[in-house]
């Protein structure tokens, strides 16, 4: 039963993030007016507003105007009910689980906006900062990152983010002063929020899978003539994908990768 109810609420932050997603960029309120559709503008009702199973009911388009619903918001409903759920098996249900839930979401809204619309917001940017700031030293209690950081204190637990978020937000500095073309100032500050979020050596992790999924994606779509040599694809989401893959399963990669390191040293 806990597991359906992770389920349910993912599913809810998923219809809230679609209402982010649409609304931020545009610089509009996420509260108010309720959610209404994008076509006649008309306010939806609470029946039509149940995640997944409104989609599916009235075959991705609108009540009235009969409009067509974004495949993207039934995608993400989905996507983050299954996340949820996947958290829940890893945190239970906790403080680790709030925290891990809140944070992937984030990780979703920055994913999908810089997907459709090639941004990465400031306005949701310096907020994870201020959050992750303060929450930083207490990643230990809360099951973030345990195996990461430790038995690293509050002080400990906070000089490892710091170093974590600044590192990485240095690197991409420079590959940004190398090669400003191949990256935005966007992505140098969610590079340096995913450096607060994991730590070290989490952010290890998050950053490499980022770069190689991102690298393996553009020789595909360069082969097959989706995309040109001088066509620009958003990096945000590769690294949220990072950030989020290194919540679920970082601990496991970093302790294969040091297993297989001691093999060949032992070699």
């Amino acid at each position: 039963m806990l597991i359906i109810l992770a389920l349910a609420m993912g599913a809810l932050v998923g219809s809230f993030i679609n209402v982010a997603v649409d609304r931020l960029p545009k610089e509009l309120s996420i509260v108010r007016p309720r959610s209404y559709c994008g076509s006649c503008n008309r306010s939806l009702a609470n029946f039509y507003m149940v995640p997944v199973f409104s989609y599916i009911w009235f075959r991705g388009r609108c009540r009235y105007c009969k409009a067509a619903i974004p495949l993207r918001v039934f995608l993400t409903e989905i996507a983050t009910g299954v996340l949820f759920a996947i958290l829940y098996l890893i945190y239970g249900f906790g403080p680790g689980f709030f925290v891990a839930s809140v944070m992937a979401s984030l990780m979703l809204i920055v994913a999908l906006i810089d997907l459709e619309h090639g941004l990465i917001l400031n306005r949701v940017i310096y907020p994870a900062i201020l959050v992750l700031l303060l929450l930083a030293p207490f990643w230990p209690e809360l099951g973030i990152s345990r195996e990461f950081l430790g038995t690293a204190g509050l002080l400990g637990s906070l000089f490892n983010s710091l170093v974590a978020g600044f590192g990485a937000f240095l690197i991409f500095l420079i590959i940004f002063l190398v090669h400003s073309q191949g990256m935005g100032g966007g992505d140098l500050k969610l590079a340096g929020v995913i450096g607060l979020l994991v730590g070290y050596p989490g952010v290890l992790v998050a950053l490499s899978i980022a770069v190689v999924s991102a690298g393996i994606l553009s020789i595909f779509l360069l082969a097959f003539r989706k995309k040109g040599r001088n066509d620009a694809i958003p990096f945000g989401p590769f690294l949220a994908a990072g950030a989020i893959i290194t919540f679920v399963a970082g601990n496991e990669m970093i302790a294969r990768f040091s297993g297989i390191s001691a093999d060949l040293m032992g070699s």
